[in-house]
């Protein structure tokens, strides 16, 4: 039996709807999904099916916190607080041991500075917390000479950001996104989830690879010493799976800026509507056109050492539309998530 569709469209995107009910009828019978949409500030698309989901509903987002930490960062970058130039060491003297003094703001930003792990892997509390993780990270050597090559640092670039952002302004980043960013546009987007708000939390499920899928990971084995088990914590004796990452209730609490978020679509798309101006209502956008073009400018683009693929990176954010979507005209977002986030924003046509 098919699972129902709620929600509504406007006038022109019926046709969204009825893919959005393909994809879920090929789906396992427990899927729960949602999918928003804005076009020049308006919400086109609110649509959500599952048993138990509305509209409202919060899942692990994974890698799609890293949009809502570098919204932080681009807002104090606009704010002259933080310098795209400056080295990471200015604000945070530590970070500079292990040959890292040079490393700027941008490379890391970029994925360039080769911090993607460290030697001997995170345990679960280590992974949860960024303040420890980038107590952790400050002592280690690079995998690769920063500034040479790029390799996306999946679990750990929020903690290096947030760092910065918190020697910086002496508040977390995840306290700057909550003041900034989430309570004045009432998203639902939380980087760190208020027990009062764990109701509306649906538990991750296990995801499950298509065929292709399947076989690309096959013809792609990854030994415990290669920069693509270091980057997802694959190496240590405390390796965690990830699969279930945000189901644990401290990840929840504490927003892991890397892979801790917990959003509906409504808030994804909201959040990126805010940053740009399109769908904030009477508000102005949080970013100038010239803070978004310099974050969605390309930095790094071609072989990413720990994918072994072609990617690009704007700064903190994914170049999507190179990577994945080319059917796009020049956009930004948070890409591909583990668990199934995605988010893409259209710089040209002002659509997410």
């Amino acid at each position: 039996m098919a699972q129902e569709i709620h929600g509504t469209v406007a006038d022109g995107y019926e046709g969204v709807r009825e893919e959005f009910a393909s994809v879920v009828a090929a789906e396992r019978p427990d899927y729960a999904g949602q999918l928003s949409a804005y076009v020049r500030g308006r919400r086109v698309v609110d649509l959500w099916t599952g048993a138990d989901t509305d509209g409202d509903s919060l899942f692990g987002v994974y890698s799609s916190s890293k949009g809502a930490a570098h919204l932080v960062v681009a807002l104090l970058v606009q704010d002259g607080v933080l310098e795209l130039d400056r080295e990471v060491a200015h604000y945070w003297p530590e970070f500079a041991a292990e040959g890292k003094s040079a490393v700027t703001l941008r490379e890391l930003l970029a994925h360039r500075a080769g911090v993607v792990g460290t030697d001997g892997g995170f345990t679960l509390d280590e992974l949860t917390d960024d303040r420890v993780l980038a107590g952790r990270l400050a002592g280690q050597r690079p995998f690769w000479r920063p500034g040479t090559a790029f390799g996306y640092h999946a679990l750990v670039i929020g903690a290096l950001t947030g760092e910065v952002v918190r020697r910086a302004t002496g508040r977390t980043l995840q306290e700057v996104y909550e003041e900034r960013v989430r309570a004045p546009y009432g998203l639902g987007f939380h980087l760190g989830l208020p027990e009062s708000e764990e109701h509306r939390y649906l538990p991750v499920l296990p995801m499950a690879p298509t065929p292709p899928e399947q076989a690309l990971l096959d013809a792609t084995p990854r030994g415990p010493h290669t920069l693509a088990a270091i980057a997802f914590n694959e190496h240590g004796p405390d390796a965690v799976p990830l699969a279930d990452f945000p189901n644990h209730r401290a990840v929840r609490a504490l927003g892991q800026a890397s892979a801790g978020g917990v959003a509906s679509a409504r808030g994804l798309a909201g959040m990126y509507a805010a940053a740009i101006g399109a769908g904030s209502g009477e508000r102005a956008a949080l970013l100038k056109p010239d803070t978004v073009a310099e974050v969605g400018q390309i930095h790094s683009v071609g072989y990413d050492l720990v994918a072994r693929a072609h990617k690009s990176y704007g700064l903190g954010f994914q170049a999507t539309a190179d990577t994945w979507h080319p059917f796009l005209e020049p956009a930004v977002g948070s890409g591909r998530s583990l668990g199934g986030a995605r988010c893409a924003l259209d710089l040209v046509n002002r659509g997410l």
